[in-house]
């Protein structure tokens, strides 16, 4: 199988893109695969790292307002067509398959007029403008949450497969979880509340953290944080203005980045997070209770809708994250880690959305949108 995937910008678009093209490559170990990306994003490192040939070409996101920089970018982006178009005539791809984002308008519809069978897959719950731009011209749309669905106007076909994640729920046995909780630096009497805000760090969370810290008020918990490592440093001087040491705070353990993130999120009692469609996937299917604050001013309110996906379940509370502060984080950690019940019909809760054998559901829409071609 030759394969072009569309991938290009964050890791919540080329992930899922790269986790399809292992699943490929597990399948049909002499399939070819190369990436189309910008020279701009994460794809620059990600994808070699994985393995991968990367090609590049010029594309943007468009706004509707009529600037000199939008025009630019205008042109950029109809010159990024016929560089897509070339590298497509060239390689023979028997499909070419878009995660999201702006670098899939030039790709997929250049392989669409070219006559090569394509997929869109979409994370978020909320379709971004490139999914429902090319809903039209896409054979098969591949949706991760059901609500996904009724959101796309005009396509072909959509399947509900969910969005491949590596962090996947595990059981582990008692003195297996003891050895985690001891080696993250935590105790195993308090509940553990897990705080991340991607690998950057969330700011406006990290502010709230530091509220509850400052104040003592995790008394009745203990947090396991990662501050981002851009935010580490900060932190440690804010802290250390109030003359508390970082390394030794009472109920908690900050770090700039989670390394053995699966363990850690399986031994936690809730989760505190962004709601980035792979984040809401995996704490669905982990099971987790969780306070989502959803990323404010990013393309169509996504990590809002995201975040619905859970609470409509009962699985999740959302703070926004213009009302975000200690008082209201910590009583809201309170509710779901104090009551036990709650907290346990929480994870059920959250179990409703969770989805599995998800490659081999986007491998089997694959094969069959070639075949049908």
């Amino acid at each position: 199988m030759r394969v072009i995937i569309a991938a290009a910008g964050t890791g919540g678009h080329i992930n899922p893109g790269l986790a399809i093209a292992n699943k490929i490559k597990e399948e049909e170990k002499d399939s070819e695969i190369i990436f189309i990306g910008t020279t701009r994003g994460l794809e620059n490192d990600l994808v070699p790292r994985a393995g991968y040939g990367l090609k590049t070409i010029d594309a943007y996101g468009l706004s509707k307002k009529l600037t000199l920089e939008n025009i630019k970018k205008l042109y950029k982006t109809f010159k990024g067509y016929g560089e897509a178009k070339k590298i497509i005539k060239e390689f023979k791809p028997d499909v070419v398959i878009g995660t999201g984002g702006y670098i899939c308008g030039a790709t997929i519809t250049a392989a669409h007029n070219l006559g090569i069978p394509t997929l869109l897959h979409e994370s978020n719950a909320f379709p971004g403008k490139a999914v429902k731009m090319l809903a039209k011209k896409t054979d098969t749309i591949l949706v991760s949450f059901k609500d996904a669905e009724s959101r796309i106007k005009n396509a072909k076909k959509i399947v509900f497969t969910g969005t491949p994640v590596k962090i996947t729920r595990k059981d582990y046995g008692i003195s297996e979880r003891l050895n985690i909780i001891k080696t993250a630096g935590l105790k195993e009497t308090k509940p553990i509340v897990l705080i991340f805000g991607g690998s950057q760090g969330a700011q406006k969370i990290n502010e709230a953290i530091l509220g509850i810290l400052k104040n003592k008020l995790n008394k009745n918990y203990q947090i396991m944080w990662a501050t981002g490592p851009k935010q580490y440093d900060i932190i440690k001087e804010q802290l250390q203005d109030k003359n508390i040491s970082i390394n030794n705070i009472e109920n908690a353990k900050i770090v700039p980045y989670i390394y053995n993130m699966e363990e850690i999120m399986n031994i936690s009692n809730l989760i505190v997070a962004r709601s980035g469609a792979m984040t809401i996937t995996e704490i669905s299917n982990l099971g987790k209770p969780s306070i989502l604050v959803p990323l404010p001013n990013v393309s169509g309110n996504h990590q809002l809708y995201n975040a619905k996906v859970l609470e409509n379940v009962g699985a999740a509370k959302i703070i926004l994250n213009d009302e975000l502060n200690y008082e209201k984080l910590n009583a809201q950690i309170e509710k779901i880690v104090l009551d036990k019940n709650k907290e346990i019909q929480m994870s059920k809760n959250s179990l409703k959305v969770s989805t599995n054998n998800v490659e081999d559901k986007i491998y089997k829409e694959i094969v069959r949108v070639i075949n049908e071609k």
